[in-house]
């Protein structure tokens, strides 16, 4: 295994175990035996094993990134939010685990929530808050909303959908087919609300 393939095995198996069982329900002799690697393999890539947490997050919370492409697109309110949605349904998809640290890291802090996660989402919410901003300020949205309530109610809406997943299997149908339909109907509630 060359360099570069220790550095993402590292990665990849402690994104499993800290997902699992946090920063500190994981030593560094479990994470360098279920890598493959010698423990002085961490200390060299990452400085240690917080420093290896610490590049998790940082990987985890990355696809955050794709809020200023959704916040540059020149589209309207209604299209971004639905940008919104859709990117939101993809990112639990293709980082199974970041929700695991998203909770985590909001019910029990670490050292890097101030450093990492809360600029990150800070950052994607404000974005998600102007853009429905803006979607009063064009009469889009009715006027008496508060922007910043629907952006977290908006992003609580699908986080939910995913954070459910083990409690919801038997009656839900949470397959990626399904995923078009699941956009379909949390737009219909975003822009119709439930009433008849």
């Amino acid at each position: 295994m060359d360099k570069k393939n220790y550095r993402e095995k590292l990665i990849s198996t402690a994104t499993r175990l800290f997902a699992e069982r946090g920063l500190n329900g994981v030593s560094i002799r479990e994470l360098s035996t279920a890598a493959g690697v010698s423990i002085s393999m961490i200390s060299y890539y990452f400085e240690g094993k917080e420093g290896l947490y610490s590049s998790v997050l940082q990987e985890q919370f990355s696809c955050f990134e794709y809020m200023a492409t959704i916040k540059e697109r020149d589209s309207g309110p209604m299209d971004k939010i639905e940008e919104y949605i859709r990117w939101s349904i993809q990112r639990h998809r293709d980082y199974p685990f970041l929700l695991r640290y998203y909770t985590s890291e909001l019910t029990n802090p670490t050292r890097y929530f101030s450093s990492i996660v809360r600029p990150t989402l800070e950052k994607a919410l404000h974005i998600l808050i102007d853009i429905i901003k803006t979607g009063i300020d064009e009469k889009l949205f009715r006027g008496g909303l508060n922007p910043e309530d629907t952006a977290l109610a908006m992003a609580g809406m699908v986080n939910y959908y995913f954070l459910s997943t083990l409690a919801t299997e038997e009656f839900i149908n949470h397959s990626p087919e399904r995923d078009e339909e699941l956009i379909r109907h949390y737009m219909d509630i975003f822009t119709r609300g439930i009433l008849s």
